[in-house]
């Protein structure tokens, strides 16, 4: 059964349809990106996913042991995030919240779970700095180590290497491939480097009017490959 399968998915928002047709299914150990032009839905789809939008119709359902509040969620970063008042350690334990449920503070369980991700994310001699001075890739890695800390099993980026240098890019990329193959998480991954999605990718969703949902190799040998980059060159 699939980690998480989408079935004749409609989203939008007050009722307003953004995109619909949408079906694919992600297994465990899977690596998706999803691609498409701006306003196709491609964040929309994610809010879906996650609860925070309901489907406008069709069903979504998770199998092999994942509930919905088991899912690690980095968004795209907004300013207000980049200035958060608190320190690396706070915004790591942070993501245990959920695993708290009424309880008002966390427990020796949950501070080892977040210092496991600091030191995975390679993060300790920053652990009492202020988030807010730190470098952008800096920056991502804590809230990696945050999304981690809510999850061992699947992984929802919303473009995790916007607005970093190429350097950093790449070692980005090569963190959320480790976790991927070295530890077994699923990573859905929206992303506007076609590129890079077909160098680290293993299943494809394309959003547009016609979706496409396909194996990496698949996509490459398909029109919807030569519209996206087409398209791309037009408003470079």
């Amino acid at each position: 059964m699939p980690q998480l399968q989408c079935t004749n998915l409609t989203i939008g928002y007050e009722n307003l349809i953004v995109t619909k047709n949408l079906n694919f299914e992600v297994n465990k150990g899977d690596y998706l990106c999803i691609l498409g032009h701006n306003g196709s839905g491609k964040s929309t789809l994610m809010k879906t996913l996650l609860g925070l939008l309901k489907p406008l119709s069709g069903s979504i359902s998770t199998g092999e042991g994942l509930s919905f509040n088991e899912i690690g969620y980095l968004p795209q970063q907004t300013v207000v995030q980049k200035d958060f008042p608190a320190s690396v350690w706070e915004v790591v334990l942070s993501g245990c919240q959920a695993q708290c449920g009424f309880r008002p503070f966390y427990n020796a369980k949950e501070k080892q779970l977040a210092q496991s991700n600091i030191e995975k994310m390679q993060l300790t001699e920053l652990k009492n700095r202020c988030f807010r001075e730190l470098s952008g890739g800096q920056q991502q890695r804590v809230l990696l180590a945050r999304a981690l800390c809510a999850t061992k099993q699947m992984l929802l980026l919303d473009e995790p290497v916007s607005g970093l240098d190429p350097k950093v890019t790449r070692e980005m990329y090569e963190t959320i491939r480790r976790l991927n193959k070295k530890e077994g998480i699923t990573i859905i991954m929206i992303s506007h480097d076609i590129s890079s999605a077909l160098t680290y990718a293993s299943h494809i969703l394309y959003v547009d009017d016609e979706p496409f949902f396909g194996k990496r190799e698949d996509f490459e040998k398909s029109d919807y490959l030569k519209a996206l980059t087409s398209a791309k060159e037009e408003n470079a």
